[in-house]
């Protein structure tokens, strides 16, 4: 579902994959390749959000107001990210909270079920796990930081083939 708020229309680039049952609502910008999976919540009434270029929010997530996705970056099933930035080519696993005035730097992981409390400068090419999520270690060429490759192809392989049943 994608619906308009106070005159605040989402924009959303024709490359872009959005699912059925994906929320968007408001102040939102979803550009060129980014997909957003089934259940995902962009809600966009209180601030904007923008999902740079090739980035994908899998399924369940939750963002609101206030939030940048970047290029390449992926966010996990059930993860939620509120008023934060997320780096180029990072990842906020499964099922981490990424709350407001936070920066998330490029090429970091955010370990599943991590908790960044609020304005923590998470460094790039590092792993931080926990809750208060701490950084554990640095990361190079980690198979996660391309993982938006991956949803690119795949958004397209759904909109081929995929067909509402009922």
């Amino acid at each position: 579902m994608i619906r308009s708020f106070e005159g605040m229309t989402p924009e959303i680039a024709e490359s872009a994959r959005v699912d059925e049952s994906a929320v968007v609502i408001g102040d939102v910008t979803i550009e060129a390749d980014a997909s957003v999976w089934p259940g995902t919540v962009l809600r966009g009434d209180e601030g904007e959000i923008v999902l740079r270029e090739g980035c994908n929010v899998q399924d369940n997530a939750t963002l609101h107001e206030g939030t940048e996705i970047g290029p390449y970056a992926t966010v996990g099933h059930n993860a939620i990210v509120h008023s934060a930035t997320v780096g180029r080519r990072s990842m906020v696993g499964m099922g981490a909270i990424v709350l407001d005035g936070s920066t998330i730097g490029a090429e970091s992981l955010v370990g599943a079920n991590s908790v960044v409390v609020e304005d923590t400068d998470v460094p790039e090419s590092v792993l931080v796990v926990g809750s208060p999520a701490k950084v554990v270690k640095e990361v190079e060429d980690s198979p996660w930081t391309s993982a938006s490759d991956h949803y690119i192809e795949l958004a397209k392989r759904h909109d081929e083939t995929s067909e509402l049943i009922r």
